[in-house]
């Protein structure tokens, strides 16, 4: 799990969304295979490598979030309008 998470954080920086794709691919094949695992029977060292592999997970996520930003305000910059593509909303009557 720590190699497949370090390939998507790879992918993520790289900006390669077919790597990012097979990660994410990749990291639900083990998720589903660690979700039928009886956790009890993991040692420390197991343990260990889950958290490692949960902090991971989230720095992979925050740098997801900052990239998306990144591209929503290319996006705007480009087209001179914000939230060209965002949610509209609309006012009611």
């Amino acid at each position: 799990m720590l190699a497949v998470l370090e390939a998507e954080r790879q992918a993520i920086a790289g900006l390669d969304l077919d790597a990012i794709t097979m990660a994410a691919r990749d990291k639900l094949g083990l998720c589903d295979r660690l979700e039928s695992a009886d956790l009890a029977t993991f040692d420390e060292e197991c343990r260990a490598m889950s958290r490692a592999a949960r902090d991971a997970n989230e720095v992979n996520r925050q740098m997801r979030n900052l990239v998306a930003a990144n591209i929503a305000a290319r996006i705007d910059m480009l087209s001179g309008s914000p939230r060209l593509y965002g949610a509209r909303l609309y006012a009611k009557a």
